[in-house]
């Protein structure tokens, strides 16, 4: 067992980068080594917050390989593009490093898989963001669903109704000074630089991202999972579309899913143009057994908490998280850093659960029903569909092996 503070390196430094690096830097045995990003313009703040935690900065580098050449750190922390989760993660696994990365943990259900073997091959702790997994409340309400108080599971339905932003429309342009967009770029057919392709707004193009289902629908689908103790549906149904925004946006703005087990189901409904919630939560997962129905979201107060209802509709249990923004998943994978446990959302969770967003994702792109083959982990029946479970890369330094 590791004895001394932990080294991490910090990959991607904007928006959510600078949020890790409060909660990284919130653990008194974790030292920031590196701060690593390929967009100078965006650097300060992250830094920032690590220098009046820590009272330094740690070193600013632009390429990942010097941090991974460095025996001396033991983990990676990544909040980069999701097309770079899985080369990122990879490389750092096959460097001896442990990773955090952000959710969704890959761009596609192949890259998924890599990454779980990479970890496994390796003997690396991969712990995924999807910080419901160690929340106490959230934990919780799986106890209680699987108590068997709500009788016999059925079915569970997530719901993330919010509003997002019009993109609008932008031209390509040329790269601004201060960005690698080489590195930027990664193993990926390079596109030309395009704000709307780029931080905050490349999520909702398929070339990078994963829509809103893979950004925030990972965390709840995650949830209804677990509570109902299911892996990989062998059928998936339903629609996505782009109903409202008229921007570059690529990904659907609405969907309805049906993810299809031999005995239960799991529902996902998602609009993102709602300016009100759904039951007073944006975002939540509802249980329904025979003898009662549970919820768990999070609420217009900020908090999570979840709540459960008889037959009759009376609600009979609430119980709240003392802290809107608790610091236990950051704890969690220092801690397995330590003993090499494994994280309370090992990649081997985390990769079933991006995966139910990937073939959700592509049920809106083909608009029609799929069959899966869980293990093999390939849609059945259907070559059109079964494109879709990796991609095309070019050659770079971070492509994956065997992609």
């Amino acid at each position: 067992m590791k004895v001394d503070n932990i080294t991490i390196a910090l990959m991607g430094l904007r928006g959510r980068g600078q949020s890790l690096a409060r909660r990284f830097a919130a653990l008194p045995d974790v030292d920031f080594a590196y701060a690593c990003d390929v967009d100078q313009n965006v650097v300060g703040p992250a830094l920032g917050v690590i220098e009046e935690a820590r009272g330094k900065r740690p070193l600013l580098v632009t390429d990942i390989r010097r941090v991974l050449d460095d025996q001396s750190v033991d983990a990676v922390v990544m909040a980069t593009p999701i097309h770079w989760h899985a080369p990122g993660t990879i490389l750092a696994c096959e460097a001896g490093k442990d990773v955090y990365v952000e959710k969704p943990a890959s761009h596609n259900i192949r890259e998924g898989r890599l990454m779980v073997e990479a970890a496994r091959r390796n003997g690396r702790v991969v712990q995924l963001g999807t910080q419901s997994r160690s929340r106490p409340v959230t934990q919780a309400f799986v106890d209680y669903v699987q108590s068997g108080k709500l009788g016999d599971v059925l079915m569970a339905k997530v719901w993330n109704v919010q509003m997002r932003k019009n993109i609008g429309h932008k031209a390509d342009e040329p790269v601004p000074p201060g960005i690698d967009y080489e590195t930027w770029t990664g193993p990926l057919p390079k596109m030309q630089f395009n704000r709307n392709r780029f931080h905050g707004t490349v999520n909702w193009h398929w070339h990078y991202g994963a829509g809103d289902l893979g950004n925030d629908g990972v965390h709840w689908i995650d949830i209804a999972r677990w509570a109902l103790g299911v892996g990989t549906p062998q059928e998936v149904s339903g629609m996505g579309k782009k109903l409202y925004f008229d921007d570059d946006q690529q990904t659907p703005d609405t969907m309805n899913l049906n993810f299809n087990y031999d005995d239960k189901v799991i529902s996902y409904e998602q609009r993102l143009w709602n300016p009100y919630s759904m039951q007073g939560s944006e975002n939540t997962v509802a249980v329904y057994g025979t003898a009662g129905m549970a919820q768990v979201g999070r609420w217009s107060n900020g908090h999570h908490a979840f709540r459960v209802f008889d037959p009759d509709g009376t609600q009979i249990h609430y119980q709240q998280e003392p802290s809107p923004d608790s610091n236990t998943h950051a704890r969690n994978f220092i801690d397995c850093v330590r003993t090499r446990n494994p994280p309370n959302a090992d990649i081997g969770i985390g990769h079933i659960s991006t995966t139910l967003c990937h073939l959700g994702n592509i049920v809106a792109r083909v608009n029609r029903t799929i069959r899966v083959d869980a293990t093999g982990e390939r849609v059945l029946g259907d070559d059109e569909a079964d494109a879709y479970v990796r991609r095309d890369y070019r050659k770079h330094w971070s492509t994956p092996r065997s992609v």
